[in-house]
Formats: C-alpha cells, structure tokens, sequence
C-alpha cells in the first residue's frame, strides 16, 4: 500500500492527557486544581462515566484519565509554561504540599524543574517570559 504524501497541516496541540488510578479525581483536583492553580473544564456528558478530570491550561487542556491498569510515567511527560518570574514561586508550593523539586540546568538559558503529580507521573515546569 502506498502511502498519500500530500501535505497534511497539523495545527498544534489540543490536549495532553495523563493517566490516574482509578478513584483518584479528589486528588487531581486538588494538585492539578488548588496546588497548580489550573481550572477544571467539564467534560462531555458521554465521558464522564469514564472517570478522570479536565483542566485548562492555557490554549490546551491537561486531561486526567483514569486507568484499571495504572503505571506512572516517569520518562514520557508534559512540559507546562510558567511566566519566568513565577516559577520559583510555584516551585516553593509544590515543595510546600509535599511534593519534590528537581531542578535541571541541562538546556542552557532554561530556568525548570520537574516534579510528580500524586501517582508518580513526571511533569515538567519551564520558565517562560510569555
């Protein structure tokens, strides 16, 4: 079978989705909600018998799936944007509601960290002037 190579035009990023134990909605809500301060985004009527949470993060969502066979991801991540003068803020918040901080200098002139959501998933936080 060939494969069509007419340009297609990808536009950008919808969504990110994250996976969670099943149950954990309470959680999602209070780190991705009140620790990161992001606004939960009903979810479509078909889906919410599925579980999980949805939030906006800037232009694009950061959804929360549940999942009966949950692993954490600790290598596949996202990477959310904080105005530069925020980020250590942020950073101090995280360490405050029990989560670590792991600063990384690996990208010269890229002030970020990472740190865990409540089921161990790797989420990364770059300093941004925007």
């Amino acid at each position: 079978m060939e494969i069509d190579r007419e340009a297609v035009a990808l536009l950008g990023i919808d969504h990110v989705q994250v996976a969670a134990p099943v149950g954990s909605e309470r959680q999602a809500r209070r780190f991705y909600g009140e620790v990161l301060g992001l606004t939960e985004v009903p979810k479509p009527a078909a889906l919410q018998a599925r579980g999980g949470v949805w939030f906006a993060c800037g232009a694009h969502q950061l959804h929360i799936g549940i999942s009966e066979g949950f692993s954490p991801a600790e290598k596949a991540h996202p990477a959310l944007q904080v105005r530069l003068g925020d980020l250590d803020r942020l950073a101090t918040r995280l360490e405050a509601a029990g989560a670590a901080v792991r600063w990384d200098d690996a990208i010269p002139g890229t002030r970020r960290f990472y740190s865990d959501d409540p089921w161990g998933n790797r989420i990364e936080f770059v300093g941004t002037d925007g």
